[in-house]
């Protein structure tokens, strides 16, 4: 089995989880989506967690 032949399994397999997981709990389902419609009002709080990410593990590392 070649790398991308199981790649395209283990992502099959992936979509197929999550197929079946929203069918058997259609309000996760409902809870997702309001969760990504309200991404669109606090997309400033991502930006600053990826900044704070950024600042404990890009910037806490030596220069070479």
């Amino acid at each position: 089995m070649t790398p991308r032949q199981r790649a395209g399994i283990q992502l099959a397999v992936l979509v197929a989880v999550i197929v079946t997981l929203c069918l058997l709990f259609p309000s996760v389902l409902r809870f997702v989506e309001l969760g990504a419609r309200e991404i669109r009002y606090l997309w400033w709080l991502i930006l600053i967690v990826a900044l704070a990410v950024w600042l404990i593990w890009g910037a806490s590392r030596k220069p070479r």
